[in-house]
């Protein structure tokens, strides 16, 4: 029998750590692989993530970016990283893409503003002036939630593009707005970053929890696994994340860049 093991990646974070333990948790409990990972990586991607796909003992394993989209990172540095593991890497796509994490932006947002005609939703993604997968994301979700909430307006904005999120509370019609990070875990730009340049201590904008440990996203997580699995036996033309994979350079012996 084929041994497969997932490894959750994420940035190297107090919050990071706690939100990627909790989903791997629930994981296991549901025997959906037989093993789950985390790993987490600063600066230095390839380097970080070395120890943790090296001790990846399975056949295959799927490796899911705990993002809210694609970043350098995870299309450079984290597929190269993957010549570590030892078996058959299946790159997934990052979490935040899901269908599902649309209604758990809804239920952040529903927290802060009773949702209505009269309340706008406020997306807030980082962004990415160099690669588009920030703004494709935001504005998938975006769309979604207006054909499935009840808001009525939902708006996108980013910390590091336009439009950007200190011209948000400028940008809406209404006088009730809420504000949601689309962000998987708290970080500096969700905890002072974005409140600051969105003035929330001027009022007149509420600010949401950032995706976090929802067991939706966890249930995000199976069900890309899921559809790795199929492709994986699929003749049909790779995915993206599968061609990131295939295209990985090799790491150098020493795994600090010299041969």
């Amino acid at each position: 029998m084929t041994e497969e093991a997932i490894v959750l990646v994420g940035t190297d974070t107090p919050d990071a750590r706690e939100v990627l333990r909790t989903h791997a948790r629930r994981l296991r409990d549901r025997a959906v692989t037989d093993a789950v990972h985390t790993g987490f990586y600063g600066s230095e991607p390839i380097r970080d993530l070395r120890d943790t796909l090296e001790s990846v003992a399975a056949d295959a394993a799927y490796v899911v970016p705990m993002r809210a989209a694609h970043t350098h990172e995870t299309t450079d540095d984290v597929p190269a990283a993957l010549s570590y593991l030892p078996c058959d890497a299946r790159y997934c796509e990052p979490v935040g893409r899901s269908s599902a994490t649309t209604g758990v932006l809804a239920e952040r947002a529903a927290a802060r503003v009773t949702p209505g005609e009269d309340a706008t939703l406020v997306l807030v993604a980082f962004g990415s002036s160099s690669l588009p997968y920030q703004r494709q994301t935001a504005e998938y979700h975006a769309a979604r939630l207006r054909e499935q909430s009840d808001y009525g307006e939902v708006v996108t904005s980013f910390l590091v593009q336009n439009p950007a999120v200190e011209c948000a509370r400028y940008n809406v019609s209404n006088d009730r707005a809420v504000a949601v990070p689309l962000f998987v875990h708290r970080s500096e730009a969700t905890d002072e970053r974005i409140p600051a340049k969105l003035e929330l201590d001027r009022g007149g904008v509420e600010y949401a929890d950032p995706l976090g440990a929802h067991p939706r996203i966890t249930r995000a997580i199976r069900a890309e696994v899921e559809k790795q699995r199929i492709l994986a036996t699929d003749d049909g033309p790779a995915s993206f994340e599968a061609s990131l994979a295939q295209a990985r350079r090799p790491v150098a012996t020493d795994g600090h860049g010299a041969l």
